[in-house]
């Protein structure tokens, strides 16, 4: 089944093989986040929290571009100060995704475009594609790049940071940022692969593990370990956690449950 967010065209919303595409639309601005793109994001975000039958979600980006970030015409118009928490569904922060989110990241990834891919689950590259943090040739401030040092060495922060140089996806993969980079054209069937791997797998599991390992980079070792349990427990007393053993045991593929 396929399907667009009923009136917003900045973003789309399809859903294929119980794999969800959400589509930043606005190619001719390299899909800078405007007012419509942002709600876009929003509503397409809660349409996925929402929705059990859907349990994996691929952001990427429309033409040549993933974002160039924020949309600095309508900043300027709008003399932005400091944005509102609520500016741009940050995964995470301001808005929580307990399901798996991949980024397929099309082209140039640039200030709150880096912010998306970097708060994703997994991310997947073109060859062609460039990641920078470029706030500091805007004057502008980059608060939600705070996590970055836990996903990559603390210098190589430094060096996206403070330069407001993009980097290669290559560099992006070398230092971690980036999962798997693949050949421009194979993007998209390489996105929907990995999705489709995480999707064939028993879905509470899933969800344990990435809040597992948001949680581990905030809290101590005791209380990790106590939280992971926690997060665990209900995938170990789920069917599924039988039907995985049987189905191994019979030599055929899990029917998982989601129970």
């Amino acid at each position: 089944m396929m399907s667009e967010t009923p009136g917003v065209t900045a973003v789309l919303y399809e859903v294929a093989d119980g794999i969800a595409w959400l589509t930043i639309n606005r190619p001719e601005a390299r899909n800078a986040l405007n007012r419509a793109v942002r709600e876009g994001l929003w509503d397409g975000l809660r349409r996925f929290n929402d929705d059990d039958a859907v349990r994996v979600l691929v952001l990427t980006g429309a033409g040549s571009a993933f974002s160039a970030g924020g949309d600095l015409n309508e900043m300027a118009t709008q003399k932005l100060a400091v944005p509102d928490p609520e500016y741009l569904p940050e995964i995470g922060r301001n808005i929580d995704v307990p399901k798996p989110v991949i980024a397929a990241v099309n082209g140039v990834a640039l200030g709150g475009g880096f912010m998306l891919a970097q708060n994703c689950d997994l991310c997947i590259a073109s060859a062609t594609a460039r990641f920078g943090i470029t706030e500091a040739r805007w004057g502008r401030g980059a608060p939600w790049a705070a996590l970055l040092p836990r996903l990559i060495p603390p210098r190589a922060a430094m060096e996206i940071l403070l330069t407001g140089e993009p980097i290669s996806a290559q560099r992006a993969y070398e230092i971690g940022l980036v999962n798997v980079v693949v050949p421009h054209g194979e993007l998209h069937t390489a996105a929907h692969a990995l999705a489709q791997r995480v999707a064939d797998n028993a879905p509470l599991t899933v969800r344990a593990s990435k809040a597992m390992v948001r949680e581990n980079v905030a809290i101590s070792k005791t209380e990790l370990y106590a939280r992971a349990d926690e997060h665990f427990a209900p995938a170990y007393l789920s069917q599924d956690a039988q039907e995985g053993p049987q189905a191994f045991r019979e030599r055929r593929q899990p029917r998982w449950q989601g129970r």
